[in-house]
C-alpha cells in the first residue's frame, strides 16, 4: 500500500474525528470534532493523517513538550489494517518528535490490545508502567500499559 502522510492541525478536526471514529470501533469512546480541534489548537499538538491514494486511512495524533513526546491517540481505519499504516504513522512522529528536541516517546494502551503492543513493541516500545483499572470496557475496567522509547535524530 503505497502511503502519503500529512500534517494537520484544527482545520482537519472534522475528517480526525470520523477517521477516529471508524478506527477506535467499539474498543472505546470516539473523539468528537470539539475534541480534536481544542486539542490541536494548543501549543505543542500536532495530527498526522496516512492517505492511501486520495482516501484517509489512519492517523496520529502528537504531544510535544520539553524533550518528551506522547502519543496521544492512533486510529487506523479496519480496512486498511495490518497494511503499514500504524507503523508509518508512529515512525514518522518519532522523526517529527525528534526533529523538534524530544529524546523520548511514551504513549499507553489497553492491555488486552493485543494487536497494538505487537506493533508498539515492533516500533521499540517497551512497558515501564502500568495503570490499573484505567480504561473501562464493555467487559469491565482493564489496565493501561504506559510504554516508551528513546528518540535519536536519526529516530
Amino acid at each position: 500500500m503505497s502511503l502519503a502522510l500529512t500534517e494537520a492541525g484544527p482545520e482537519a478536526a472534522a475528517l480526525l474525528a470520523a477517521l477516529h471514529e471508524a478506527g477506535i470501533g467499539a474498543a472505546g469512546p470516539a473523539w468528537d470534532e470539539a475534541a480534536f480541534a481544542s486539542l490541536l489548537s494548543q501549543p505543542g499538538r500536532l495530527a498526522l493523517i496516512a492517505s492511501a491514494g486520495a482516501e484517509p486511512v489512519g492517523l496520529l495524533l502528537l504531544g510535544l513538550a520539553a524533550d518528551e513526546a506522547e502519543v496521544l491517540t492512533l486510529a487506523v481505519v479496519p480496512a486498511a489494517r495490518r497494511g503499514g499504516v500504524g507503523r508509518a504513522l508512529l515512525g514518522r512522529a518519532a522523526d517529527v518528535a525528534a526533529g523538534r528536541g524530544a529524546r523520548r516517546m511514551f504513549l499507553e494502551v489497553a492491555e488486552r490490545n493485543a494487536a497494538g503492543r505487537a506493533l508498539y513493541a515492533a516500533a521499540g516500545f517497551s512497558e515501564i508502567a502500568r495503570r490499573r483499572a484505567y480504561y473501562a470496557h464493555a467487559s469491565g475496567r482493564q489496565d493501561a500499559l504506559v510504554l516508551a522509547r528513546a528518540l535519536s535524530p536519526s529516530s
